[in-house]
């Protein structure tokens, strides 16, 4: 079993070491999409809207993306075990005040889940880059690809894994039981990081929390509310471009903020590099194509297919299992014939299931769609985390935490932008179809086609963006 050496000079198991990091950060990314297939069950237990209870999801991704750019500064200033054990304890709280809802408060008792959510949201949100920026720092450059993609299981195979954990839970128990599962293995998680398991891998450069720089990433949960009550009615429209220009003037002095700091919250200098930026992009694209298949896939199975929700997260399992098996072979795979060629292989995929998904649509065929996100899904596997690894080999170590921050942060506000419009498209192009006298299923997919159409488009461009990738395979050695 490999050793490896701690920063207090002690040998550790970096096998366990990465087996406990990627055990506990899958379970908190569950967490992310495990609710889609619980929305209507939460929605009658509320009483609330389906346009409030996708706050479950998007909240949880605005509030992640905040928590993000405070990961290198935690990195660097915190031991990292304390670090580890601190947010999978924030996640049990969290965890634990959503159980401890009660129902019977209706929007009230909704809301009050929500603080819970932020919560967990916080503690994913900080172990994200900080698990990615752990591994590429114990890993030989040279074999970055291959251990990043195991770690791809946790981006990718836990979004998607998470519909079907929940659609099984609900299956026999009630929603309330999903949390209580989150909370036993999290416990679990802390328990083996205390014997050991978990150590101090990180060097520290100590430096102030600049807490200006964090109150002005804020401005991002803004940006993204205000995108949220695109095409819905009733809207104040004053105060939502009030919101918007508030929030938008914070992030540009984010940004400007920390091109002229010493010691900057987010260096934000890693983006002169051009693998980087385009790896930035690709990894986000990706990552929408995934979140969006997790989300809108079991609407569609349960509000057009009309299955339960039972049936609709176990559709989702043939998609989960070719992505994990899958992750651990691409990353390996980018290592041998460079990332450029392994990116335009997943990228071809993922169009081509879009595609499919596209024209199956109207013949609701369960089976058809399934094989359909098992493309996406898989091609997914081909482009997210070789993504990452890239991006990373194109920085110094020392900007490699700062790296994985940016690159996560870019991708979960670009991931909720997805959710968002993906869902106002399906909405308010159902809506017009019924408006202009369609029966309920033609208007349904009318908006699912829209969805789809729009998605094609997308990883399309991605496809682009992976053609003017550099191919730097000849200089990752370590």
């Amino acid at each position: 079993m490999e050793k490896s050496i701690d920063q207090n000079g002690r040998p550790y198991s970096r096998f366990w070491f990465i087996f406990t990091l990627l055990v506990g950060t899958f379970t908190m990314s569950i967490s992310q999409s495990s609710l889609s297939t619980a929305y209507p069950t939460l929605m009658r237990a509320f009483g609330i809207s389906a346009s409030t209870v996708q706050w479950l999801t998007t909240g949880f991704m605005l509030v992640m993306c905040v928590s993000m750019p405070i990961s290198p500064w935690m990195l660097n200033n915190l031991n990292f075990k304390t670090m580890f054990m601190g947010a999978l304890a924030l996640f049990d709280i969290g965890s634990l005040m959503i159980i401890l809802t009660p129902a019977s408060w209706g929007v009230s008792g909704f809301w009050f889940m929500m603080i819970g959510r932020a919560m967990e949201a916080f503690a994913v949100g900080v172990l994200f880059p900080s698990y990615q920026s752990v591994l590429l720092e114990i890993t030989p450059k040279a074999k970055r690809g291959t251990v990043m993609g195991m770690a791809g299981l946790v981006m990718g195979s836990a979004l998607a894994c998470g519909p079907i954990v929940s659609g099984i839970v609900l299956k026999f128990f009630d929603w309330k039981s999903l949390f209580v599962l989150f909370m036993l293995v999290i416990t679990a998680i802390i328990v083996m990081a205390g014997t050991g398991l978990i150590r101090d891998v990180m060097a520290r450069h100590t430096s102030s929390l600049d807490w200006f720089s964090v109150i002005l990433s804020i401005g991002l949960i803004g940006i993204m509310y205000v995108v949220n009550l695109i095409g819905k009615r009733n809207v104040n429209w004053l105060a939502t471009i009030i919101i918007l220009l508030v929030s938008v003037a914070a992030i540009v002095a984010f940004c400007y903020r920390q091109l002229h700091l010493k010691q900057p919250l987010l260096e934000l200098r890693v983006l002169k590099t051009f693998n980087y930026d385009l790896a930035i992009f690709l990894t986000s694209i990706s990552y929408i194509a995934l979140i969006v298949t997790t989300i809108i896939f079991p609407l569609y199975y349960q509000g057009v297919l009309h299955v339960s929700p039972f049936i609709s997260g176990m559709s989702l399992v043939p998609g989960a299992v070719f992505l994990s098996i899958l992750n651990p072979l691409t990353g390996t795979l980018a290592d041998r014939i460079g990332f450029k060629p392994t990116m335009i292989v997943g990228m071809l995929m993922i169009i081509g299931g879009w595609l499919a998904a596209f024209f199956v649509l109207g013949h609701l065929s369960l089976l058809g769609m399934i094989l359909c996100a098992m493309l996406i899904e898989g091609g997914n596997a081909f482009v997210m985390m070789p993504a990452v690894t890239l991006g990373a080999n194109a920085l110094p170590n020392e900007l490699v935490p700062h790296g994985t921050a940016v690159i996560t942060t870019v991708r979960q506000v670009l991931g909720s932008a997805g959710v968002a419009v993906s869902t106002i498209i399906l909405t308010v192009g159902t809506a017009t179809a019924l408006g202009r006298g369609s029966e309920r299923l033609t208007a349904a997919l009318y908006g699912y086609h829209l969805v789809f159409a729009l998605m094609v488009v997308v990883e399309i461009i991605g496809l682009i963006l992976a053609l003017m990738l550099k191919d730097v395979r000849k200089k990752n050695t370590n």
